[in-house]
C-alpha cells in the first residue's frame, strides 16, 4: 500500500476484503461462496495521478482510509460485491496490565532543536514480522498493538485495548503460534522473509509471551461487535 496504490499478490478475496473494510478478525466476517477463501489474486489498483498526489499529503491513517476507500470501489466494480453491516453478541478479548505492571519501553522522543525550535518529528513508526509469532514495533501506541493482536488465527477475535496506557511504545513479542504457516500480514501487505527462522516449538503461547515479555494480559470477554456481511459476489472476469 503506498498513497493512491494497492498491490497484491496470491491473495484471497477473504483478505482483500478484510483489509478494504479494516476487519481485524475473521469472526467480524461472514457469508460469501467458499472461493472466496481459496482462489488467489493479484490485483493493483492506482487512483488518478492528481488525487493520489492529494492523499500523499494526509496523515498515513488518512491515506490507509483512502486506499481501503479505492479497493472497496475494486470489488464492488470488478466482483459485484455487495455488504451489509450487523452488530452481533461475540466474545472478545480485553488487553489489560498484568499483574507486576507494564514493560513496554517508551519510545524516545527527539530533543529539541538547538535554537530551540520543536524539530519535526521524522521516526519511523510502524511494525514488522521476523517470522511467524515474531513481531517488532517501533513507536507504536497500544490500541495499534490491539488491531496487530485482532490479526492473529490463533485468538480469532477482536482485541479491545483497556489498559489506560498512553503514549507510543518500542517492543518486541516472540510465541509459538498454534499454526505456524500461518502468517500475519501488516498494513503493508508484507509476509515474513523466505528466510526467517521458523518459530521455537517449545516457545510460549501468544498468552504467556504477552504477560512475560510486555506485561500485558488478554482476558476473555463478550460484546457487541460490527461485523460484515458478504450479501452476493461474483468471480470477475478476466482483464
Amino acid at each position: 500500500m503506498s498513497p493512491g496504490k494497492f498491490t497484491t499478490r496470491g491473495e484471497t478475496i477473504k483478505q482483500i476484503i478484510k483489509f478494504a473494510y479494516d476487519i481485524k478478525s475473521d469472526n467480524r466476517l461472514s457469508g460469501g461462496p467458499s472461493w472466496i477463501n481459496s482462489e488467489k489474486y493479484d490485483i493493483e489498483a492506482k487512483e488518478e495521478v492528481s488525487i493520489a498526489q492529494k492523499v500523499q499529503k494526509l496523515p498515513f491513517e488518512e491515506q490507509a482510509n483512502q486506499v481501503r476507500l479505492m479497493v472497496q470501489t475494486l470489488l464492488a466494480d470488478r466482483f459485484k460485491l455487495k455488504v451489509s453491516h450487523e452488530t452481533k453478541d461475540l466474545p472478545v478479548y480485553t488487553l489489560v496490565v498484568a499483574k507486576g505492571g507494564s514493560k513496554l519501553k517508551p519510545t524516545e522522543v527527539p530533543p529539541p532543536a538547538t535554537d530551540g525550535t520543536s524539530a519535526p518529528n521524522k521516526q519511523f513508526r510502524g511494525f514488522r514480522m521476523m517470522g511467524p509469532g515474531q513481531l517488532s514495533a517501533t513507536n507504536i501506541d497500544v490500541s495499534f498493538l490491539a488491531d496487530i493482536l485482532s490479526g492473529q488465527p490463533e485468538l480469532g477475535r477482536n482485541v479491545i485495548d483497556q489498559t489506560g496506557l498512553k503514549g507510543n511504545y518500542d517492543w518486541t513479542l516472540k510465541w509459538t503460534p498454534e499454526e505456524t504457516a500461518a502468517m500475519f500480514k501488516g498494513a503493508d501487505g508484507s509476509h515474513a522473509p523466505a528466510d526467517a527462522p521458523p518459530p521455537d516449538s517449545s516457545g510460549p503461547s501468544i498468552f504467556t509471551a504477552l504477560q512475560e515479555q510486555l506485561g500485558l494480559k488478554l482476558e476473555p470477554r463478550k460484546g457487541p461487535v460490527e461485523t460484515l456481511v458478504i450479501d452476493s459476489i461474483e468471480k470477475p472476469s478476466e482483464n
